[in-house]
């Protein structure tokens, strides 16, 4: 057995069997590790889970990349493009490309009796993915979408829903305003229009400026709105396997589309939304950094006073030959120890909260303010293993400092008063 660790080991068998003063520095030592860490745990798993949540949301509202006419300066009222475009095939088969689906949108006043409110309605054909909308319907089904019968049934909010005070199966009145071609090529007529639809669904994400604004129909509704034929549709949206590589997955959807379209990334089209987001990492990051140092210091203050109750066994060691290193190596052993032990409480504390979070949600949440109804939670293998790797090593760096005090010790001095 190695001298430096067989001396380390007695130290931490005479420290559990005496009552020493290092015995409630340890024990807070070991307390603070397991609190930053638990901390650190906590905040990564429900920063990650909350940007998840959001992320998905806002994902099911615009899927992860759009491709428009060039032409359209980010509106909601896009000028049409073929629907079959010879890319489409090789958008299908790129890595990463969970779906590729048609899509249009046009801005309407949706209206019953009595109340009115202002929407964006978005048309979608029969290779819609409903995963995100059947998730969040809470009343109603999916619309039954056929390329050769147009549906005329909508999908609203609970939000709308309840300001129309409208239900499944009600009867609404939407209104459009369309612009037409005139007798001159290189003018518009304005023309009012006005459709009836019924409430085939109800939805609710929490997102509330999202909806109070997005209703889902065929896009064979707008395809007539727009008086265009069934070839043409607003643009495509793609829903990508992973959303960590929509940014290299829009760069090769570019190189695909040529020039004379454009394809916007989820993150572009709604940047602020993902601005925030990405704010929520700084914050993730200072709570991290704090608690690291806080273990840290709590360890630094453990091994201090450590060293200085076994100062006679310092001038011993020393009298007899070893070297400062090595009695160095003994007592950052005896505080690998207590790290030790302390992340060991912290993985235990940190990961059963994360876990009792995620499947019983038991911390609410106001959805209004803060888009979720509970604390979401992502629970990351990796990055709890990333964790625990950080605080043992800044912790051992810190440990290296008062280590040094060893080399001031000198036998003459511990041995006369010993």
């Amino acid at each position: 057995m190695n001298t430096e660790f067989f001396i380390a080991r007695r130290i931490i068998r005479g420290r559990r069997g005496q009552k020493k003063i290092s015995q409630p520095t340890a024990r807070i030592a070991i307390a603070g590790v397991a609190i930053g860490l638990t901390v650190m745990i906590l905040t990564l798993s429900i920063v990650q889970g909350f940007q998840r949540s959001i992320r998905d949301k806002v994902e099911g509202f615009n899927a992860d990349i759009q491709i428009t006419n060039l032409d359209n300066n980010n509106s909601y009222e896009p000028y049409p493009i073929a629907r079959h475009q010879p890319f489409l095939t090789e958008l299908k088969r790129m890595q990463g490309v969970k779906n590729v689906q048609v899509f249009a949108t046009k801005v309407g006043i949706i209206k019953t009796k009595t109340e009115n409110n202002g929407i964006l309605l978005k048309g979608i054909g029969s290779d819609y993915d409903w995963t995100f909308i059947r998730k969040s319907l809470v009343k109603g089904k999916v619309l039954a979408i056929q390329d050769s019968v147009p549906s005329t049934g909508i999908i609203i909010s609970s939000v709308i829903a309840s300001a129309l005070g409208v239900d499944t199966g009600s009867k609404v009145l939407v209104f459009f305003v369309t612009r037409t071609k005139g007798a001159d090529s290189a003018h518009f007529n304005v023309e009012q229009r006005v459709k009836s639809f019924h409430v085939s669904g109800i939805y609710h994400t929490g997102l509330e400026d999202f909806d109070r604004q997005f209703v889902f129909t065929d896009i064979a509704q707008i395809q007539n709105l727009n008086f265009w034929t069934k070839e043409q549709v607003g643009g495509f949206e793609l829903l990508s396997n992973d959303f960590d590589k929509v940014d290299s997955l829009e760069d090769n959807v570019k190189n695909a589309i040529g020039v004379k379209l454009n394809a916007q990334s989820i993150k572009e089209i709604n940047e602020p939304m993902f601005s925030w987001l990405n704010l929520q990492n700084t914050n993730a990051a200072i709570i991290i950094v704090l608690m690291a140092l806080v273990s840290a210091i709590a360890m630094v203050s453990a091994l201090i006073v450590l060293i200085l109750e076994n100062t006679n066994m310092i001038g011993l060691l020393k009298a007899l030959g070893s070297r400062n290193l090595n009695i160095q190596q003994i007592f950052m052993i005896d505080g690998a120890y207590l790290i030790f032990r302390g992340m060991l409480i912290g993985n235990i504390l940190g990961i059963s909260m994360c876990l009792i979070q995620e499947y019983y949600r038991i911390i609410p949440l106001d959805q209004a303010t803060y888009y979720v109804s509970y604390v979401p939670v992502h629970f990351d293998v990796v990055n709890v293993v990333l964790l625990n790797v950080c605080t043992f090593i800044i912790c051992m760096l810190m440990l290296i400092l008062p280590s040094f005090i060893i080399s001031r010790i000198t036998p003459v001095r511990t041995l006369r008063y010993s």
